[in-house]
């Protein structure tokens, strides 16, 4: 660990918007590029969504069932219809709802930096890791460079507060770069730090809340999921009931998407209070939900074609992940290759609806 001489290391960070149909993604590149040249996309993209005025954007009222809640409730039946695990499927058995969802902790054990920054690296088996900043920059940025070499960007919150970043990767070497504005688009890197990671259990990362999807015990996010969950018979029921809800009360934010700025974050309990947001808000609402209920869930972010989408993972026990089973295109919700997931063959069934390989993950968090 070593800090270095702020003068001497300035790096240039361009800023360009970067249009996408669902969720913007932060900027990635090559361990050369974070240490000295540019980013492949900018740090500093906004969530602009890109839709045209015209687009019509859904709206489901409470009592009206659309063509996306009708598929969405035929597939998850006749998912839980097919489940190995009993206690999963619609047996007539409750659930167990969880009481507590899980914390993540700067313990201390294991610190890197000073009094104005500092990498808590002390959980990094459970899958995180979290990050500070006090000191007097305006505009601080965080690279985690991940074991297959690709560069997460995020912006810190620079108010002295504990911020948590999942370690999405699994096991091997993370880098972790700090870098302050100096003027303009010019970043120096202050405090650069490789963390070894060996993480207890595969699924802690995608359990733990994050910067992308913040919550705790006292948000209504996490009290509305437990309430559904009360009212399900297992994981996938759950899961669907989750779905139905969003897909049901929240609605497209266009004026959101043509004004939002760079360094946007979601708010799970803003969404759930105004009922509408981006793609960002739609996901991050979502997986808050799930994971408070112990369900394993990745935020992914990614390419369906040429367009930036993001969607949804969701791990069950009876199915395993099933991948891209929830997507939002920046007008409507849509299940993605539901049938794949329900575990047919894949050649018997891409003649149909494709191999899935259109939606290429860029990102995982």
């Amino acid at each position: 660990m070593h800090r270095k001489s702020f003068l001497l290391c300035v790096f240039l960070i361009l800023t360009s918007t970067v249009i996408f149909s669902g969720c913007a993604s932060p900027a990635d590149g090559s361990q050369s590029e974070a240490a000295g040249s540019r980013e492949s996309e900018s740090a500093e993209a906004g969530f602009d969504d890109g839709l045209n005025t015209d687009d019509s954007v859904a709206n489901v009222p409470l009592s009206t069932d659309s063509d996306d809640t009708q598929t969405a409730r035929a597939i998850f039946k006749k998912n839980d219809g097919k489940s190995k695990d009993k206690k999963a499927g619609n047996s007539g058995k409750k659930r167990a709802t969880v009481s507590k969802c899980l914390v993540p902790e700067a313990s201390g054990t294991l610190t890197y930096g000073d009094n104005n920054i500092s990498i808590d690296a002390s959980n990094t088996s459970e899958g995180y890791v979290m990050v500070r900043y006090s000191g007097s920059a305006s505009k601080v940025k965080l690279q985690v460079t991940v074991p297959d070499s690709t560069v997460y960007t995020y912006t810190l919150a620079a108010d002295g507060a504990y911020e948590t970043f999942p370690l999405s990767k699994g096991n091997g070497k993370y880098r972790l770069d700090i870098l302050e504005n100096a003027y303009d688009d010019m970043y120096a890197l202050v405090l650069s730090q490789e963390v070894n990671v060996t993480i207890a259990d595969e699924f802690r990362p995608f359990l733990y809340p994050n910067q992308y999807a913040w919550f705790t015990g006292e948000d209504d996010a996490v009290s509305l999921a437990a309430q559904l969950s009360n009212k399900s018979s297992g994981d996938l029921n759950f899961v669907e009931q989750v779905y139905l809800y969003v897909i049901q009360n929240i609605t497209y934010d266009e004026e959101l998407a043509a004004s939002v700025t760079s360094g946007y974050l979601p708010d799970v309990d803003r969404t759930l209070k105004s009922k509408k947001g981006i793609c960002f808000d739609y996901a991050s609402l979502m997986v808050a939900m799930l994971r408070s209920q112990a369900i394993p869930t990745r935020l992914q972010i990614g390419y369906s074609g040429d367009a930036y989408h993001a969607w949804i993972s969701v791990y069950l026990t009876e199915i395993g992940w099933v991948d891209n089973i929830i997507q939002f295109d920046g007008k409507h919700w849509s299940l993605m290759d539901p049938t794949l997931a329900a575990g047919n063959s894949r050649s018997s069934v891409e003649k149909y609806i494709g191999d899935g390989s259109k939606y290429t993950v860029k990102y995982t968090y």
